[in-house]
Formats: C-alpha cells, sequence, structure tokens
C-alpha cells in the first residue's frame, strides 16, 4: 500500500483481492451461474417485449412510446427499460425534425431545378448571390414544450406549484412584426419591416420591398450580383418578374427556384435560426420592444455566419439532386 499512496486502498480490500487471485488466478468476475445479483428484467422475453414496443412505430407511424411509456406496459423499471434498448437491443433515439412535405412532381422539379443551378453558377458566382426572404416575429416566443421543464424539491405536489411558473400562457393572436433581408457574402442589407396590418401583395412587394429597400441597399456593395427570392406568389407575379428583368444584372426566375424548398435558402436554413435565438433570449412584453430586439440582433449579426450558410449553398443543391429532389437535410 505504502508503494502506491495515490490509490487510497484499504487493507481489508487489498487482502480480499490478493485471495481471489490466489484461488482463481485472475480478478476478473466470475461467470458461473448463479454468481452475482440474478438478472430479472432483462431476460429474453422481456427484451424481446421491449423490442416489440420500441420498433412498433415502424410500419404504424403515428403510435410511438416513450421509455417511461413502455415501462408502464411492460412493468419494467424505466432504467431497465433504457439498459434493454440501448445494451440489450443496441437502439439509440433520433430526434424528428419539421420539414416541407413535397409531392412527387416537387421531387421532380427540386432535383432539376438544382441541376440547373448547379451549372449556372459555379463556385466563383455564388458570392454575387443575394438570398432573400421574409418572417414574421412574434411577440410571444415560439416555444418547445419538450424541452420546457421545471424542476421542484420531491415533496412538492405539482397542484402546489404556482400557475405561472407551472404554465406557459400566450394569447391567442400575439402581436407580431414581419421582416424582409437579405444577405450574401458581399455583406447583408439592412432588416425591413413591414408595415403593420399591410397584407405584401404584388405591387407592395414590388414598389416598396424591392424598389425602395432591398434593391437599393444590395446596389450599394456591387454592380453586379444575382437576386434569389422563392416562389410567393407576389414573388413570381409577371409585373415583379418584368421588374427584376429591368432593375437587376441577374435573377433567378420562379420557373429556375427549386418549389418548397426552405432547405436550399441561406437565410431560411440558417439566418432566420440565429436571429430567432438571439431575439427571444428574454422575454418580450409588445411589438415595439420586439421591433427593437429584432433590429439590434440583426445589426450584431456577424459576417462570417452568413458566410458560412452561403458556403453551404452549393452542397446543399448537390444533396437534393443525390437525393432525388426529396429530404436531405437530415443526411448532412
Amino acid at each position: 500500500m505504502s508503494m502506491f499512496p495515490d490509490k487510497q486502498w484499504s487493507l481489508g480490500g487489498l487482502k480480499k483481492l490478493i485471495r481471489k487471485i490466489d484461488d482463481t488466478g485472475t480478478v476478473d468476475r466470475r461467470s458461473a451461474p448463479g454468481s452475482g445479483r440474478p438478472r430479472t428484467a432483462r431476460v429474453a422475453d422481456k427484451i424481446n417485449e421491449v423490442d416489440d414496443l420500441v420498433l412498433s412505430q415502424d410500419n404504424a407511424p403515428n403510435t410511438h412510446r416513450t421509455q417511461r411509456q413502455i415501462a408502464r406496459q411492460t412493468g419494467i423499471s424505466l432504467t431497465s427499460v433504457n439498459r434493454i434498448i440501448k445494451s440489450d437491443l443496441r437502439l439509440k433515439c433520433l430526434k424528428k425534425r419539421r420539414a416541407h412535405e413535397l409531392t412527387e412532381a416537387n421531387k421532380i422539379a427540386r432535383r432539376e431545378r438544382c441541376r440547373k443551378l448547379l451549372k449556372r453558377y459555379p463556385p466563383s458566382m455564388v458570392n454575387f448571390c443575394w438570398f432573400t426572404d421574409e418572417k414574421i416575429f412574434t411577440v410571444a416566443a415560439p416555444s418547445n414544450s419538450q424541452n420546457d421543464r421545471l424542476y421542484v424539491p420531491v415533496a412538492v405536489r405539482k397542484k402546489d406549484v404556482a400557475a405561472d411558473r407551472l404554465l406557459r400562457t400566450r394569447s391567442t393572436f400575439s402581436k407580431s412584426a414581419m421582416v424582409s433581408v437579405g444577405v450574401s457574402a458581399l455583406g447583408r442589407t439592412n432588416i425591413h419591416f413591414v408595415d403593420p396590418g399591410v397584407k405584401v401583395n404584388g405591387q407592395y412587394y414590388r414598389d416598396i420591398l424591392l424598389r425602395r429597400d432591398l434593391l437599393p441597399d444590395i446596389k450599394q456593395y456591387s454592380d453586379y450580383f444575382t437576386f434569389q427570392q422563392d416562389g410567393a406568389p407576389a414573388h413570381r407575379a409577371r409585373e415583379t418578374v418584368e421588374l427584376l428583368k429591368v432593375e437587376t444584372p441577374d435573377f433567378i426566375p420562379p420557373n429556375l427556384w427549386p418549389p418548397n424548398s426552405p432547405d436550399l435558402n441561406p437565410v431560411d436554413y440558417k439566418i432566420w435560426g440565429v436571429l430567432q435565438e438571439r431575439v427571444y433570449k428574454t422575454s418580450i412584453k409588445d411589438v415595439d420592444e420586439l421591433r427593437r430586439r429584432i433590429a439590434e440582433e440583426w445589426d450584431k449579426l456577424e459576417q462570417p455566419i452568413i458566410d458560412k450558410a452561403v458556403g453551404e449553398w452549393r452542397k446543399r443543391l448537390r444533396a437534393c439532386v443525390a437525393a432525388g429532389g426529396g429530404q436531405f437535410e437530415h443526411k448532412m
């Protein structure tokens, strides 16, 4: 023991270990029947029962059972269910993500248009692409109930917890603000707020968001650029297309941009998420504060974040082609 002072071995424990080596020639646990604590849950029939329940949703969508539900149904402890799933069945849990539903026609169009975009915009031209989008921010922060937990002492009953601590409330129609932005490897536009109560139709989009706001901002960075927009009705209107033919050096026309493709727009797949996370770090009391918070966080947005998002664009186009125009984000 004096030779290994850092081990903190007891004399009794050390003698027991030496006796085991003398008797068996090893310190390994005995594998003879009856050695150690017998298994009561992780036996073949219980493992098969958990296997049937945990994989039941494979052929029956929306029948997913949580580990807690499986434990209640089988009478096995939650800890044992977890061990069966991880150690015996060697399964892991993957979190589902929301995605746009795609028809077969959508997939075909996405695949073909991604191919054309890859050919039309090589890496050297991507930096001149300006990606644009609009988004509605609400005063009430978007919530994820799965991660919204409250911890209280074990002895405290749920009915004794104050309602304002346990319940997350929001008004039926939360006040909101709609914004429009553009980003590229060259920089970013100002954040532009849509006038309250205004519906963004073709005329408002052309006269205000394009002529007054986005295009003048973009032209400050470069004489040459490519303008991108999604397939919203106001964007693909005939008058909008004619305007972009005149006012921009180049733009991605509606018949070239893939349908139902927020996963291909850097603003959608990256920028909005970063901005939303920062805007809702603390609660917001009204629309005025919401607008101030959005403007402040937009001004703080680092260009390297935009550069990285734009840098993924061609990679995502290739992934979409490889997926036959279908969903691909789960593979990235």
